[in-house]
C-alpha cells in the first residue's frame, strides 16, 4: 500500500473511530513487540471464530453467510502469516490473557435475537476498524518486514469493518421499532474511547495506555 493509500485509509478510520491510538500505546507496543505479535495472532483467530459463530447462528441471512465465510478465510490466512513471522523471529506462541477491549464492548450488546445480531455486527466493525487503525499507526515505526506486513493487511481489514457496518444496516433495515445503527454506534463509541484512552496494566493489541 502506497503512502497516499495509507493516508487515505487513516483518514477514513479517523472519521469512524472516536479517537486515535494514543502515542503512549504506540511507545508501549515498540517495547513489547513479541507480545504484540502473540496477541495479534490471537486477534486473528478470534476474528475468524466470531465470523464462524455468526454464520452458525444466523443462517437465514445469505449476504451475511457469504461475507463472513470470506472474512473467516482471510483472518485464518492472516493468523498463519503472523505465526510464520513469529517462528522466523524465534518468538514462542504462548497463552496470554485476553484484553478487556472486546468484552468491554460486548457489555453493551442487547440479548434479543435481532438486537444481539445488529450489536454483534457493530462490535465486529469497531474491532476491525481499531485493528486497522493500529496497523496503520504502527507501520511507519516498525522494521521493514513487519511494516510491509502490516501495510498489506490494511486493505482487507478496512473492507472487513465496512462489511460489518453494511450488514448491520442491512439487518436493521425495515425494523422501525428498533434504534438506528447510528444510535447504537454512539453508545459503543463512547465505551470504545474510554477503553482506548484509559490505563491498562498489561499490554495487548487492543489495550489502553500503560498504567
Amino acid at each position: 500500500m502506497s503512502k497516499t493509500a495509507l493516508q487515505a485509509a487513516l483518514e477514513q478510520l479517523d472519521e469512524f473511530l472516536p479517537c486515535s491510538t494514543p502515542q503512549a500505546w504506540l511507545d508501549w507496543a515498540l517495547q513489547n513487540q513479541a507480545l504484540l505479535l502473540i496477541d495479534h495472532a490471537n486477534c486473528e483467530k478470534k476474528a475468524a471464530s466470531n465470523a464462524m459463530t455468526l454464520m452458525y447462528r444466523h443462517v437465514g441471512h445469505t449476504n451475511l453467510l457469504t461475507k463472513m465465510s470470506q472474512l473467516a478465510r482471510e483472518e485464518l490466512l492472516h493468523f498463519e502469516q503472523v505465526v510464520t513471522l513469529m517462528a522466523e523471529r524465534n518468538i514462542s506462541y504462548e497463552r496470554i490473557s485476553a484484553s478487556r477491549y472486546a468484552a468491554g464492548l460486548r457489555e453493551l450488546m442487547r440479548t434479543d435475537h435481532h438486537g444481539g445480531l445488529v450489536d454483534g455486527l457493530l462490535v465486529g466493525a469497531i474491532v476491525e476498524a481499531r485493528s486497522c487503525e493500529r496497523f496503520a499507526r504502527l507501520a511507519p515505526l516498525l522494521d521493514d518486514e513487519l511494516a510491509r506486513f502490516y501495510r498489506s493487511l490494511l486493505r482487507s481489514e478496512a473492507r472487513h469493518f465496512q462489511d460489518y457496518l453494511g450488514l448491520a444496516e442491512e439487518v436493521n433495515a425495515g425494523h422501525r421499532n428498533q434504534p438506528s445503527v447510528a444510535e447504537r454506534l454512539a453508545g459503543f463509541m463512547a465505551v470504545e474511547r474510554q477503553l482506548i484512552e484509559s490505563p491498562d496494566t498489561e499490554f495487548r493489541f487492543h489495550s489502553g495506555v500503560p498504567a
